[in-house]
């Protein structure tokens, strides 16, 4: 398994940019397509984005598409997640995960995750 670090989260108005970012360590971070998750206060964890591990391919989540923008820098072992356009109901705890097959919309899919963090946006 990889450990995962998420940073980048905060306080933030609606219509405000965060940029997250999931520093990994412990194995080679290429091999693995990288999500984004998040859960908010009373709901399940939700997809918000997933790129393979060569950084070619992209998928969104409805909700976040045009707004959110998934990146890696594998030489640094780092997955970021550009948040443009934040609403409230971003809101949430949002977690990086790791997955050494194919890229996935499905948690259960992920070998390792971060301990998450947190965003708030303000209306």
């Amino acid at each position: 398994q990889v450990q995962l670090v998420e940073s980048g989260g905060g306080l933030v108005q609606a219509g405000d940019s965060l940029r997250l970012s999931c520093a990994g360590s412990g194995r080679t971070f290429s091999p693995y397509a990288m999500g984004w998750f998040r859960q908010a206060p009373g709901k399940e964890r939700e997809f918000v984005a997933v790129i393979t591990w060569s950084g070619v391919s992209t998928y969104y989540a409805d909700s976040v598409k045009g707004r959110f923008i998934i990146s890696r820098d594998n030489t640094k072992n780092t997955v970021f997640l550009q948040m443009n356009s934040l609403k409230p109901e971003d809101t949430a705890v949002y977690y990086c995960a790791a997955n050494q097959d194919n890229p996935s919309t499905a948690a259960g899919a992920y070998d390792s995750w971060g301990q998450g963090t947190q965003v708030v946006v303000s209306s």
